[in-house]
């Protein structure tokens, strides 16, 4: 019962449009009638990893997942093998397993590397998180070119430019089949919308824009529905909360980790998504940080429209408040810096 209650929920969309009844209908895939799809998740045994794998194996979608780490994973995957749901479930530990984790793949999870804590920025993780994340990338480049890669691991506005200029270099790159997981700060501007405007959080819907740290995010509440009349204080308010939702985390955590479990709730649904779009489910959007020209920036987050190749369509920023047009203005210095840092480090060697 539990199971089945968890497995719905990862069939509901994080789409920026409400479905209808017949859309949530085509959404839904029975697991005899789904594709062969196999979902590698590098990192498994970290605090975003493991949430992420149990919920992954709870995904009918899902006929095959690898579990890989530096460490520790033989002892999740044996864990998570034991749920009865349809994936076959196999663990892989240390560089020299990483090729078997990666061999034909469709999706590549990176929850790899260091969470927050407090006191530390993003930046301050760049330093660590970068170079994992350029290692794991070349190996993708090597074993599973064509699949579509999530990236979860901070600083998404920096690591997923990494990861493009390590696929351009190694002539595999599809500007497709590239994401930064920008899904938690859709889930939490939903959630802290849906509280403040006294609505139904399942009937919520808010496109989040821009980046995925601080004031590069940028939530539309002026394009949030149901519409609820909620004043421009609220509104500063609701947006400034979204932005420093992982901060709220951290602090709450008070050293003994960063927002793990959410996080791991964002990763899967967005890679649902993913897995639905290459599954030719149609009218899949999610928001994404991708390659873009929404703006003058290379990379954005935006609206997103997935399909059998990965992204089919970047959809526009639509009709902005003045509010939104001044952080849209606002974030766009701090995420071209944070973007130049990620491909000046992928270049470096």
């Amino acid at each position: 019962m539990k199971a089945a209650m968890l497995r719905s929920v990862l069939r509901r969309s994080c789409s920026a449009t409400p479905p209808s009844a017949s859309h949530v209908m085509r959404r839904g895939f029975a697991s005899d009638s789904a594709p062969e799809r196999k979902v590698a998740v590098l990192g498994a045994a970290g605090g975003i990893g493991q949430p992420l794998a149990l919920l992954m194996k709870l995904n009918p979608l899902v006929s095959k997942l690898a579990l890989y780490d530096i460490a520790g994973t033989p002892g999740v995957a044996a864990d998570v093998s034991h749920i009865n749901t349809r994936s076959e479930v196999a663990g892989f530990m240390g560089e020299d397993q990483l090729g078997q984790a990666l061999e034909g793949s469709d999706i590549v999870i990176i929850p790899a590397g260091v969470p927050r804590k407090p006191g530390m920025t993003r930046d301050d993780l760049f330093n660590i998180n970068a170079g994992i994340v350029k290692s794991l990338c070349t190996a993708i480049s090597k074993y599973c070119p064509s699949a579509l890669v999530n990236m979860i691991s901070n600083p998404v506005n920096s690591t997923v430019p990494i990861a493009a200029e390590v696929f351009k270099k190694a002539g595999t790159y599809n500007e497709k089949k590239l994401f930064g997981v920008t899904t938690l700060d859709v889930v939490r501007a939903k959630t802290f919308y849906a509280g403040k405007a006294k609505v139904n959080v399942a009937e919520v819907n808010v496109p989040v824009v821009g980046g995925h740290a601080g004031i590069t995010i940028l939530p539309l509440f002026s394009q949030a529905t149901p519409r609820a009349n909620l004043s421009d204080e609220e509104i500063k308010a609701l947006t400034k909360r979204t932005q420093d939702g992982g901060t709220e985390v951290v602090e709450a955590k008070a050293g003994k980790g960063s927002a793990t479990l959410s996080m791991a709730y964002a990763g899967a649904i967005f890679a649902d998504a993913c897995l639905k779009g290459l599954n030719g489910v149609p009218d899949v959007v999610e928001c994404s940080f991708v390659q873009s020209t929404v703006t003058e920036l290379p990379f954005f987050a935006s609206k997103v429209r997935l399909g059998k190749n990965g992204v089919e369509e970047v959809l526009g920023l639509g009709p902005l408040s003045d509010f939104e047009q001044q952080g849209l203005e606002a974030l766009k210095p701090e995420l071209k810096s944070s973007i130049e840092k990620g491909i000046t480090f992928a270049n470096q060697s």
